[in-house]
């Protein structure tokens, strides 16, 4: 007489998962018996949430993997060999203010102060205005372009005249990482990371590059108020300068 085969272990993994399934199951019953809608459905789980106390869990908060300065000098080389004057310059003053894409597709002539090295962000990330600061070795470039460019609106604008679009902006620094062999991904918030780590570690302070970044962190909040941009600008302008690609 053969002996039944003994039942394998269930793994804990995998009762963990039997578990979740049946209690997916029950309330899949549930809801179809009461005829519960999604909104119904949603406030029903918000109720059962207060009341036994539930909190959702923290999202953990990666750091970007920023690109080495030999990569980065790479990836700025590789740019300027391939010789278009507007994509170099708009992807270094990318990486000069810490801008964020989609504050830079919007960026016009006329908000350019080429003598105060600075550029006017109009509705910004979350509603604001402010200014964002450029390496003062930088403003001959700009205004050698915009002066070849005067019937811009934009600063940088496409063959057919049109802001770029943030998506296009990431298709073209893809295409330069590419060709640069670079194995890491580059994109444009890549960019301003990369500017405000360095940035820290040329020793400015948090209500400082909060400042240029244009974050709201109310922890810092009563000291940045008392900062103005023109009292950090002989700081940025002096760490910048050890920043050569």
């Amino acid at each position: 007489m053969t002996k039944p085969k003994a039942k394998k272990p269930t793994s804990f993994a995998a009762s963990k998962q039997i578990t979740k399934s049946e209690a997916v199951k029950k309330i899949v019953r549930v809801v179809r018996q009461h005829r519960l809608s999604y909104d119904a459905f949603i406030a029903v789980c918000q109720q059962v949430r207060l009341k036994l106390k539930m909190e959702k869990p923290k999202k953990e908060r990666r750091l970007p993997e920023l690109l080495s300065l030999a990569e980065l000098k790479k990836f700025f080389k590789t740019v300027q060999k391939c010789g278009d004057t507007q994509h170099e310059l708009m992807l270094k003053l990318m990486l000069y203010t810490a801008v964020r894409v989609s504050e830079l597709v919007n960026i016009q002539i006329s908000d350019v102060d080429l003598g105060g090295c600075k550029i006017f962000i109009d509705n910004g990330k979350g509603g604001k205005d402010r200014y964002i600061l450029f390496p003062s070795n930088f403003r001959l470039a700009l205004q050698t372009y915009m002066e070849s460019n005067q019937d811009n609106d934009y600063l940088f604008e496409s063959r057919l005249k049109q802001p770029y679009t943030p998506r296009r902006v990431q298709q073209i620094m893809r295409l330069y990482a590419d060709k640069a062999g670079l194995t890491r991904a580059v994109h444009p918030h890549l960019m301003r990371h990369q500017m405000l780590t360095f940035l820290t570690a040329q020793g400015l302070t948090d209500a400082k590059i909060q400042l240029i970044s244009g974050h709201g962190n109310r922890k810092s909040l009563e000291v940045y108020q008392h900062l103005s941009l023109a009292a950090i600008e002989g700081d940025y302008q002096k760490a910048v300068r050890n920043l050569e690609i």
